[in-house]
Formats: C-alpha cells, sequence, structure tokens
C-alpha cells in the first residue's frame, strides 16, 4: 500500500504543480462565462442597432394580419408573387410572404421568399400567427363566436407533490430536476474522458521512454497501474471542487454587484414565516422555483455525486490504462477504444432520450443499474429522487463492476507495460487476459 501510495503521490504532484494545470484551473471557471457574455452583448448589440425588417405580405383571402414586432414589420399590399419577388431581389423588403387562396380545412401552398435562410423561430411564429388566424375563422364559420371561447380559457398550473414512505411532501418541478440531472451526468461524461485518456496518455509516454522498465524493478504493475488511476483521479478531483469555489464566489461577487438577491437567501426568506410578506412581491413561478429548490437534499445529491464521480472514472480509467499498456503510440489505441467508447455513448444518448424525460422508466432504470452506463444515467434520476433499492443495488454494482474491470485490465496491463515493436489485436488481449 505503501508503494502505491507513492505513486499516487508522484501523479498527484506531477500534475497539480505544473502551471499549466493552474492556468486551466483558474482561467476555465472565467472563460465560460465570459464567452457567453459576450454572445450575450453581441445579441443585446445586434437588437439594440438592427433595422427594422419589413416583410411584404400579399393575401389573397383578405383574413389573414400579422402584428408586428420590434424587429419585424408586416406591410399588405395587392400583387402577385412577382410583385413579392421583385421587392426582396431590389432589397427592398427582407421577405416576401404569399397566401394563395387555401381551403380552411385544408389549408396549403403558402409559401416565404427571402434573400437568406429565415430563422426556425422566425417561421415557427409566422406558422403559429396564420394557424391561430385560421382556427377563428373556422370557429365563425361554424358559428362560435372565437371571442367567446377566448373568454373561457384558462391558464393551468399544476404544482408537483411527491409523497414519500412516510407520508411527507415535497414540492418537486420537472424543469428543475431536469437542469441538475443533465449537469451533473454531462460533468461526468466529460470527466471520464478527458482525464481517462490522461491516464492512457501517461502510460504511453512512460512505456515509450522505458521509464516504466525502472518502475515495475521496484513494484508490481497492479501497484503502478492503481497509482496512477486514484492520482491522477485525484488531480480531476481536485480541479473540480477549486472550480466549484471560484464559480460560487464569483457568482457571488457579481450578483452583489449589481445588486441582486442570492438565491440560497431568497430560499432562507421563504422558509422563515416572518417574511411572507417578501414572497407576495415575487412572481409565482420564481417562488415555484425557489420553494423546489429548498425540497432538494443537495447534501445527498453531492454525495451521490461525487461517488458516481470516482465511480465511473475509477471503472473507465483501468481500461484507459490497460490500453496505453498494450500499446506503443496514441494513433494505435484508436482501435480499442470502440468498447469504452460505445457504453460512454449509450449513457451519454439515454440520459437525453429516456433518463432525464421519463427517469423512472424501465430503459432509465437499466441505464442506471448496469456499471458501465449507471455513472451517467443514475446522476440524471438523482435529482428526481431515487428509490433506496435502485441506490444500493446501483452502488453495489458499480463497485463489483469496478473490480472486474481493475483485474481484466491488471492482467493486460502486467504484460503489455513490458511489450515492445509488438502489433497488438483483441485476440492477444484476450490472451493477456486468460494467462496466469
Amino acid at each position: 500500500m505503501d508503494k502505491i501510495w507513492l505513486v499516487i503521490k508522484r501523479e498527484y504532484l506531477s500534475r497539480v504543480q505544473k502551471k499549466s494545470f493552474l492556468l486551466a484551473t483558474l482561467l476555465t471557471p472565467l472563460i465560460f462565462p465570459a464567452i457567453m457574455g459576450v454572445f450575450l452583448w453581441i445579441a443585446m448589440d445586434e437588437s439594440d442597432n438592427s433595422a427594422l425588417r419589413i416583410i411584404e405580405v400579399v393575401d389573397e383571402n383578405n383574413m389573414f394580419f400579422i402584428e408586428s414586432s420590434d424587429q419585424y414589420a408586416f406591410s399588405y399590399a395587392n400583387g402577385d408573387t412577382e410583385y413579392g419577388k421583385n421587392l426582396v431581389k431590389s432589397g427592398d423588403r427582407f421577405g416576401f410572404l404569399y397566401i394563395p387562396k387555401i381551403d380552411l380545412n385544408n389549408p396549403s401552398g403558402i409559401v416565404f421568399y427571402g434573400d437568406s435562410n429565415p430563422s426556425m423561430n422566425f417561421i415557427s411564429y409566422l406558422e403559429s400567427s396564420l394557424k391561430r388566424r385560421i382556427e377563428e375563422q373556422r370557429l365563425y364559420e361554424s358559428g362560435i363566436d372565437p371571442e367567446v371561447i377566448s373568454a373561457y380559457r384558462t391558464k393551468v398550473n399544476i404544482r408537483s407533490i411527491t409523497l414519500d414512505n412516510s407520508g411527507e411532501e415535497k414540492f418537486t418541478d420537472a424543469t428543475v430536476n431536469y437542469a441538475i440531472g443533465f449537469s451533473t451526468g454531462i460533468l461526468i461524461y466529460i470527466f471520464i474522458f478527458v482525464y481517462g485518456n490522461q491516464i492512457m496518455h501517461g502510460v504511453i509516454e512512460e512505456k515509450s521512454s522505458r521509464i516504466v522498465e525502472i518502475l515495475v524493478s521496484s513494484l508490481k504493475p497492479f501497484q503502478l497501474m492503481m497509482g496512477k488511476i486514484i492520482g491522477i483521479g485525484a488531480v480531476g478531483l481536485t480541479q473540480f471542487l477549486i472550480w466549484m469555489v471560484l464559480i460560487s464566489s464569483v457568482s457571488f461577487f457579481v450578483i452583489g454587484y449589481f445588486g441582486m438577491q442570492m438565491p440560497q437567501q431568497q430560499v432562507m426568506e421563504m422558509a422563515n414565516p416572518q417574511l411572507t410578506s417578501s414572497i407576495n412581491t415575487e412572481t409565482p413561478e420564481i417562488a415555484g422555483i425557489l420553494e423546489v429548490i429548498k425540497e432538494i437534499n443537495f447534501v445527498k445529491l453531492a454525495l451521490t455525486f461525487i461517488f458516481y464521480f470516482l465511480g465511473g472514472y475509477l471503472l473507465y480509467g483501468a481500461f484507459f490504462a490497460a490500453i496505453g499498456a498494450a500499446v506503443d503510440a496514441p494513433s494505435e489505441a484508436q482501435q480499442f477504444m470502440l468498447p469504452i467508447t460505445i457504453p460512454l455513448l449509450i449513457a451519454y444518448m439515454g440520459l437525453f432520450v429516456f433518463v432525464l424525460n421519463d427517469p423512472n422508466s424501465n430503459v432509465s432504470f437499466w441505464l442506471s443499474i448496469v456499471p458501465f452506463t449507471s455513472p451517467i444515467a443514475m446522476m440524471g434520476r438523482a435529482s428526481y429522487g431515487i428509490p433506496l433499492f435502485d441506490l444500493a443495488l446501483s452502488m453495489s454494482l458499480l463497485i463489483i463492476g469496478f473490480l472486474f474491470s481493475t483485474w481484466v485490465a491488471g492482467k493486460i496491463y502486467r504484460i503489455g507495460i513490458l511489450v515492445h515493436g509488438t502489433k497488438i489485436n483483441y485476440k492477444t488481449l484476450w490472451k493477456w487476459v486468460k494467462s496466469g
């Protein structure tokens, strides 16, 4: 164990003491907000300075009217398609909307002409405006006044409450849960790939420089592999914790500088009955979201994240180390990356398609139980609330999966780390695994 600790210490200190590590750790939390800020500034500047875009409309039905906005204005005239096209070609109009005589039961033939591809949001805006007008006309022709129906339309807001086995009620919100599951799952996915590749490249570098031959003379290959995996994992965890502290500090400073209120402070005020008057000043949507955030057990969520954060890394890190030991150059490692990449891609796609949309479905359950996909999929379910049995089973299988991957990788690593100049394939790796 002392030898493994020495390798861990060497791997950890050799990386955290590099200037590149310090720069990446300190600048990354600032780079992404800065990039987002630049894009937001450009978007706001564009909306402030952009000229009003005029769209010519020819409506042969004389029944459609589309309201203008800050960005688009609609001009109505009599003419044909050539008339509108010429306006667009000459640059007098941003676009031309042609609405021929249509059947209200099956409207078709409506065309928009422009000098560039219109945005999806703009086309959706046109479609929804025309659809609403067609529905109103059909109601009118059926003898129903659309204003009567509009007067009876009511907005319904359903609050979601989860009941646990003890009967305790907790407010939930799918949007908040989705955001938490999305962010934590993607972080684990990125972490496994980034630091797993660091393990692989580190092993290849030591193997090609023959440093590893000196190292294995004083310690076992398995000890070297475990020390490298744990040491680089500790580097990643350190970097992540520093990012969290920096992001929290920067957010606190920015919010305080602009005189806004921290969400934690709002939650505390909502929890205090003496401050109910301040709740009334908030919109129902914000008050609902803050109440949901208050109900989330962030300690349990953080502990779950750390477990799957490390468990997923250790599971795949052993395989990355085995691949590095089996090859002599990074280019040779690509052929062995497919068995590692496929489960991660399945977990990544399953997170969006199944887990976040329905965390209690059978597919979501199995994705969060199978060790090769559970680190990403389970975090997608974590914010929604996980049954204790599912969590215990998933964690147990992940530990077993890590031990299995370490056992397999150890056999490959033990032989491959000392093999040079030999063409390695899957058949060769299988022989190494079956060896005593």
